[in-house]
């Protein structure tokens, strides 16, 4: 059976965790969330005092991450040796430590094979910054998501005071400005969409709306035959 891939990239808070789950859950393909790997990497790296500036140290704990997804309804849980961490590592403070994580190419190298691994019959949905470019270059499809900063720090302001989260929006801002920079300016796997990406921006669309562009982009390509 033929194993197809469909990428889904771009900067936090433009959707794409959302449309990637219902994605899979529509086509009734597996699921890579790279997103989630970095951020496990840097929870381990934290909790066992490694430090984050040094990248052979960093690359060990990525080659022996014992790391499973399961999906939950829509939510993916993220278990590490037996434990659900997928709380733990959606914080705010946990992003910025996967971000600072991800710029390393020892760490990248580390989880490349892994990543390439999710991809089983009959499908896989893989979300993240590198999908298209580096991970999955030979995907069938390949969606680049963006959206402005001020929406996306509105969406991740929402989100948190809806979890009893309180955070400034200033800040939020601040935070997502500094995370771009860092993503798209890194020497390996920079953030950028693939030369055969289709863009969408979802600054002004709702879950429902992306989620409805990206079916119409995998009808056209036949990529719908395991779909319910």
């Amino acid at each position: 059976m033929n194993t197809e891939v469909i990428t889904i990239d771009g900067p936090s808070g433009t959707g794409k965790g959302t449309v990637s789950r219902r994605l899979q859950t529509w086509l009734g393909w597996h699921l890579l969330d790279s997103g989630a790997l970095y951020r496990v990497v840097g929870l381990i790296a934290v909790e066992q005092r490694v430090s984050l500036a040094d990248e052979t140290a960093l690359a060990s704990v990525a080659r022996t991450l014992d790391v499973v997804f399961e999906q939950a309804d829509d939510e993916t849980r993220v278990i590490v040796c037996g434990r659900d961490v997928s709380a733990e590592i959606r914080t705010e403070d946990m992003g910025a430590v996967a971000s600072r994580v991800a710029a390393f190419a020892k760490v990248r190298e580390a989880l490349l094979q892994r990543q390439r691994d999710f991809q089983q019959p009959p499908g896989l949905v893989a979300d993240g910054r590198d999908m298209g470019t580096v991970v999955f270059p030979h995907a069938a499809l390949k969606i680049f998501l963006t959206a402005s900063a001020e929406e996306r720090a509105r969406r991740r302001h929402k989100q948190l005071i809806e979890k009893g989260i309180s955070v400034s929006l200033a800040q939020l801002s601040g935070d997502i400005a500094e995370r771009d920079r860092r993503d798209a300016e890194r020497a390996v796997s920079p953030l950028k969409p693939a030369d055969d990406a289709v863009l969408l921006d979802t600054s002004t669309l709702n879950a429902l709306d992306v989620e409805k562009v990206v079916r119409n982009l995998v009808c056209e390509r036949g990529l719908a035959r395991t779909a319910s």
